[in-house]
């Protein structure tokens, strides 16, 4: 058995997070795959696991850990990688990891959810959440500018944490290369760091359901 269990699926950037940095770090892992779209996480088997039903969800060192934010510290602290040299970087970290958790993920994942994999959603709540979104995005494009990364001038788990849905392409229903330059190239930046691999290449459940399929959160 892997030192690392990442309970996953390739759909979920949150997952995707914590895969990525189990990746660049080297780390000794596994995926375990949660089927999502057939309703594992809502079952009271996995409730038991994780009374929130979400993923990721991390077993390491006879510890269970949940929250993608929580996870990427661990991570940081427990192989030595993408962490704060000190407190002021540890602060700045967490600024944008709570950025991407309340303002920038929290939208700009659960735009995509609604437009790729539901049907018939609302376009005023598909239009409210892109914009939502593209202000988040404007954000991070504005504290990108002149900047390789989001902190300290190298990647921390800030940028794994903001990163994690930017490489699912059309599926976000957001030009991002087209009106984000600045994330564009940040985002293209850490996917030429040795050892990136796609979500879809990295964690179990690819290929997508079918398109137009309607599924529930």
């Amino acid at each position: 058995m892997a030192e690392y269990r990442l309970h996953c699926f390739a759909q979920s950037g949150n997952a995707y997070k914590a895969a990525l940095h189990l990746e660049l770090s080297g780390a000794d892992w596994e995926p375990v795959f949660v089927d999502f779209f057939n309703g594992e996480t809502r079952t009271s088997e996995y409730r038991r696991v994780n009374v929130m039903g979400e993923v990721p969800l991390l077993e390491h060192a006879g510890r269970t850990l949940t929250q993608s934010g929580v996870i990427l510290d661990y991570l940081a602290g427990t192989t030595g990688r993408f962490g704060p040299a000190n407190d002021d970087e540890r602060r700045e970290i967490w600024r944008w990891i709570l950025f991407d958790n309340h303002k920038l993920t929290s939208y700009l994942a659960t735009h995509r959810f609604l437009h790729h994999f539901t049907q018939g959603a609302d376009p005023a709540v598909l239009g409210f959440l892109n914009g939502r979104a593209k202000a988040a995005l404007k954000v991070l494009d504005s504290h990108l500018d002149g900047r390789d990364f989001a902190v300290a001038g190298r990647a921390t788990i800030a940028d794994l944490s903001m990163v994690g849905y930017m490489y699912y392409g059309d599926e976000l229903g957001i030009d991002v290369d087209g009106a984000f330059g600045n994330v564009a190239r940040w985002r293209d930046r850490i996917s030429d760091m040795a050892g990136w691999k796609h979500p879809y290449d990295l964690m179990p459940g690819h290929p997508l359901p079918p398109r137009g399929q309607t599924v529930s959160s």
